[in-house]
């Protein structure tokens, strides 16, 4: 299955919202190499939050990279590889924010990136599931947490 979110997109639990749900749609993504959503409407108790517009945008995007690095080729000499690069994967979420009342919406972007490295995809593909298990896993149990942090600067 690849990247696709199915409408609505259940909230994680935060701070001040109540079963926070997202209605989304396609959206024209912003390059190629990607897929986007825009949020619609809003479900639950989320008092002030407002859904995509041109002035408070709110999308979630997946970019993948436009061309795939491929292994590097191993060193006859040592036996080893010449150089692992990586291929890189980030998911971005932007929602249009108040910095000030009254003042116009400013963009707030939180941003998930994956740098993988060259063949680990076929040589070790539990390991690269694993570790995005671990930490989608630990955002998905600390995203109150995580809230209550970036909005008190506590941590």
């Amino acid at each position: 299955m690849t990247f696709a979110l199915t409408s609505p997109v259940t909230g994680a639990a935060q701070t001040g919202l109540t079963s926070p749900t997202y209605t989304h749609v396609a959206d024209t993504p912003p390059d190629a190499n990607a897929k986007q959503y825009a949020v619609t409407a809003l479900g639950g108790t989320q008092t002030g939050v407002v859904a995509h517009s041109i002035a408070a945008p709110f999308t979630t995007a997946m970019f993948r990279p436009k061309a795939f690095r491929p292994a590097q080729l191993i060193n006859p000499l040592t036996g080893a590889l010449r150089g692992v690069g990586s291929n890189t994967f980030t998911v971005v979420t932007r929602k249009g924010v108040l910095p000030l009342a009254g003042q116009p919406y400013k963009t707030m972007i939180v941003k998930t990136t994956v740098e993988m490295p060259v063949g680990s995809d076929t040589a070790d593909p539990l390991s690269v599931r694993a570790a995005l298990s671990m930490h989608f896993g630990s955002l998905a149990q600390a995203t109150a947490g995580s809230g209550d942090t970036v909005t008190s600067g506590v941590l």
